[in-house]
């Protein structure tokens, strides 16, 4: 089975804008530019994925990505689900047999628990749903064939997911992988993400790194 990891990435500008009350739009940048740099590390040291593509309108982003050999695909369309399913797309001309569309905000994404989720058995079509922290959204779809379902991401997408997948003929499944559960949206979940940093070493060098001077520099 040929697997290819598709993130969608927003251009950094426009990206992140809930935390605005805990970082500077400068600070904002480079900590999507880091988070984007592990997330990236963590999918191309996972063993089951054959192929990354990152789709995005951002320069910096597809400098990224195509650094970390991941293929780039200009995004032409206005929403992560656009996003999602132009991946699909180019997934499936380069023969992949199923998807896994990632968040490039994980930056705690731990490949081995996203070769536990690769190994998993599972029938066809089918559609793995991995929720966010708080049980409602979705951090990222396992989807084989590619097409077993058309993305819709956003807000309550979690059930949104379920019951698309069943209405397109596929079985629905909710696996939670704790490293793809705590994406950076809101102060809340930047402090989660620095706590939990705090409490671990090793892993998200480039989102750790970036923190730390970040704090040094706010507590100086």
């Amino acid at each position: 089975m040929r697997t290819a990891a598709i993130v969608p990435v927003k251009a950094f500008e426009e990206a992140k804008q809930r935390l605005a009350p805990a970082i500077q739009q400068g600070h904002r940048r480079a900590l999507v530019q880091a988070m984007l740099a592990d997330s990236l590390v963590a999918l191309r040291r996972t063993k089951a994925i054959d192929d990354i593509f990152v789709v995005t309108v951002d320069r910096t982003a597809g400098r990224i990505a195509s650094g970390d050999g991941a293929t780039v695909i200009d995004d032409t369309g206005h929403s992560h689900s656009e996003a999602a399913e132009l991946g699909i797309a180019h997934a499936i001309e380069s023969g992949a047999t199923r998807v896994l569309l990632a968040p490039g905000d994980c930056p705690l994404a731990d490949p081995l628990q996203l070769e536990a989720l690769l190994e998993r058995p599972s029938s066809e079509p089918s559609a793995v749903i991995i929720p966010d922290r708080h049980g409602t959204g979705t951090n990222g779809l396992l989807l084989t064939p590619p097409n077993a379902l058309t993305p819709a991401f956003g807000e309550g997408s979690r059930q949104r997911h379920i019951d698309l997948a069943i209405a397109q003929g596929a079985t629905p499944e909710v696996v939670e992988v704790p490293s793809l559960g705590l994406d950076i949206d809101t102060p809340d979940d930047l402090q989660e993400l620095i706590d939990r940093l705090g409490a671990t070493r090793g892993g998200a060098a480039y989102t750790r790194g970036f923190l730390n001077q970040l704090l040094r520099t706010q507590a100086g």
